[in-house]
């Protein structure tokens, strides 16, 4: 098991319950997203992923993705990038002023063909054109890679696998590549694998991790991976998520349970937990559900309004 036993003095958030978490509820306004990204962007986040612009026929959550990003208030210093399947959703994102764009895939066959209705090599032939258009608008492109450790369709995920899309992806453009437990499955053991075949043919520096909380080993997983050396994490603002082709998947790892781990271990994020708890309260409150985040029910039991 590679660990590097020396914890990071800071780590970087990407708040993907706009877009990741709110893509699996059925009903939310466009006036609820707005007030919930203007909320996290007070919060001292840094990267808030605020609507993908997807086909509205698979995804019609995110159908009013332009209007949200047209009517949100910027805060200076604050990203917020866009979900972008192909070269359509990179000039709807472009046009919308998106910050930055993010592409995605899957390290198993059976997911991507699920997911995006192609296998993983058309997939990411797919990419090229979105690439050559980023790069000639200078725009930023992040990959998230899903089913790092196991598929709901395939099975487990080996680790060379996992390692050889994240190096097409990364010798594509991609400045950092999201290892994505999609189904919540791993363990410390199965993170330390993966991450250590991935980090044979990626830098480190070019690694996050995004972990779902299935089986309740999102927060020991990332521990594991911070021990590794990442130092960019993936989460969302009251746990909200799953996702809509992986039967069964649990929200996203909660924001505020990964920010009181890193206060705990004295890693700095420069993100205010009470304020992402209360934008979490405030969300789950409009989706009539409490958080999924024990941090953020135990903040509220001992005295958060």
């Amino acid at each position: 098991m590679l660990v590097n036993q020396t914890l990071p003095d800071a780590v970087t958030i990407i708040e993907v319950g706009p877009r990741d978490g709110l893509q699996n509820e059925k009903h939310v306004s466009t006036r609820a997203k707005i007030e919930l990204i203007n909320a996290l962007s007070t919060t001292g986040l840094k990267h808030i992923e605020a609507g993908a612009f997807v086909s509205p026929k698979w995804v019609p959550q995110m159908a009013d993705s332009a209007r949200v990003f047209d009517s949100i208030k910027r805060a200076s210093g604050v990203a917020y990038p866009a979900l972008t399947p192909n070269l359509k959703g990179f000039e709807d994102a472009i046009t919308a002023k998106a910050d930055q764009v993010a592409i995605f895939t899957s390290a198993s066959e059976g997911f991507c063909r699920h997911n995006i209705n192609c296998s993983i090599d058309e997939s990411i032939d797919r990419f090229a054109p979105v690439m050559e258009a980023a790069s000639d608008s200078d725009i930023a492109v992040r990959a998230y890679l899903s089913c790092v450790i196991d598929c709901p369709f395939d099975g487990p995920t080996h680790p060379s696998q996992v390692a050889r899309i994240a190096k097409r992806l990364f010798e594509l453009g991609c400045y950092e590549i999201s290892l994505g437990d999609t189904i919540g499955t791993g363990t410390p053991a199965k993170v330390s694998a993966m991450l250590e075949a991935v980090m044979t043919e990626v830098p480190i520096s070019n690694l996050a991790v995004h972990f779902h909380d299935t089986w309740g080993q999102a927060l020991a997983n990332i521990y594991q991976a911070l021990l590794m050396g990442i130092s960019v994490i993936d989460s969302s603002v009251a746990g909200l998520g799953g996702c809509p082709y992986a039967p069964g998947a649990a929200g996203n790892v909660a924001t505020e349970d990964v920010l009181y781990l890193c206060q705990g271990l004295g890693i700095s994020t420069g993100v205010d937990l009470n304020k992402v708890a209360q934008a979490g309260w405030t969300i789950s409150d409009t989706l009539k559900r409490q958080p999924s985040s024990k941090v953020s029910l135990a903040l509220r039991a001992h005295g958060l309004k």
